[in-house]
């Protein structure tokens, strides 16, 4: 498997056209933004990622040998327990009414491995990205736990936001 190339550090310096940061006070600290004042709306999430792994690891997948059990199960289980914590393990991200979350675990024999969705709803005064985004890391981590008896060197990747819809900016849709 050939790994991927690490991201490029970020500048130093921002340029001076840089929009500034929201999540910071005067004095440089961090804290939480007051949304009490923007409209409720609708706001959907679709996020993925992927876990590598052998054809012989997959297959303990797809024939339901895996020796800790039902691998897709638990990882789906994970990333929606994942997508409910997310303001408990990302400091800045308000809890919020999630009002779906909906995995799929999908095997790729040509990857090899299993790509993981996750598709969160809310309606409310923020987005819902990072309980995706959440959702697919926590599943993808499960897998990984479920068979690292069987294979430690699976890679986790391509963990991205795929579409996002609602609130101010509207919808984003990745290339």
């Amino acid at each position: 498997m050939s790994r991927p190339q690490p991201a490029p550090f970020w500048p130093t310096r921002c340029p001076h056209d840089a929009p500034p940061l929201t999540h910071f006070d005067a004095d440089g600290q961090a804290h939480m933004v007051d949304v009490s004042g923007k409209a409720v709306t609708d706001r959907v999430a679709l996020a993925e990622g992927f876990v590598r792994m052998t054809p012989q690891t997959l297959a303990l997948v797809t024939s339901g040998t895996a020796k800790k059990g039902d691998v897709l199960g638990i990882a789906r289980l994970a990333g929606i327990m994942g997508a409910k914590k997310t303001s408990d393990l990302i400091p800045l991200c308000h809890p919020l009414p999630i009002t779906k979350v909906a995995l799929e675990l999908e095997p790729q024999p040509d990857l090899p491995g299993i790509r993981i969705a996750a598709t969160v709803k809310t309606g409310g005064q923020t987005g819902v990205e990072m309980e995706a985004l959440t959702a697919v890391s926590t599943a993808c981590l499960t897998v990984y736990d479920m068979l690292k008896a069987a294979e430690k060197g699976m890679e986790i990747t391509g963990i991205r936001l795929l579409r996002k819809e609602g609130g101010k900016s509207g919808t984003y849709e990745a290339d």
